[in-house]
């Protein structure tokens, strides 16, 4: 992988480690050669993985929508800021960008996020692998959702298995690179119910 999208709270959240591990992300995505693309911002999170990454000399793409330029949140110390128009924009060129995307703490946008990235895999509109650093089981609640997706019959457990999951980022990134994406259409039909 040579660049991975990130996707992430651009607020700190209530517990340290949520920053911390994002600091240590951006170092360790810069120590492997791995371009870090997220979005743009120096707010929150968004900033600690870029500022980490930035700290071990990485290469940084930040992709911003104009409207949030203007208020001020833009990184400046990015290796390239591409201002795009909407936030679909925004996934649209952070996905063109990157060869992987990993999850980190964040509310509804990276909810968003997430979920768009997987829905395109889950159509095969990508074959990329999707993790999530699940920080001090930040997303255990999200996991059990997908799996009872799974249980009532609205997910495939092929299709639940896309999703990556660790919390550990040397663990997550070695998942990452032996990921095989699946070739089962979504589609559920009444018989695999």
């Amino acid at each position: 992988m040579k660049s991975i999208t990130v996707f992430c709270g651009s607020s700190f959240g209530t517990d340290k480690i949520y920053e911390e591990q994002a600091f240590l992300l951006g170092q360790t995505l810069a120590k492997e050669n791995i371009q870090l693309v997220y979005g743009g911002s120096e707010t929150g999170l968004m900033g600690t993985i870029a500022n980490g990454a930035l700290s071990e000399k990485g290469k940084v793409t930040g992709v911003l929508p104009r409207f949030l330029q203007s208020k001020e949140i833009a990184h400046k110390n990015l290796t390239e800021l591409i201002i795009v128009e909407t936030m679909h924009e925004r996934k649209t060129k952070m996905n063109e960008l990157c060869d992987g995307v990993i999850v980190l703490p964040g509310g509804y946008g990276t909810l968003e996020e997430f979920f768009e990235m997987i829905t395109w895999a889950q159509l095969g509109l990508h074959q990329k692998p999707i993790g999530i650093l699940n920080i001090d089981g930040f997303y255990d609640d999200l996991i059990q959702l997908i799996q009872t997706m799974v249980d009532k019959g609205f997910l495939k457990q092929i299709n639940s298995d896309m999703v990556l999951l660790s919390n550990s980022i040397d663990d997550l990134l070695e998942k990452m690179r032996n990921y095989q994406a699946p070739t089962i259409w979504k589609v559920i039909s009444k018989d695999e119910v």
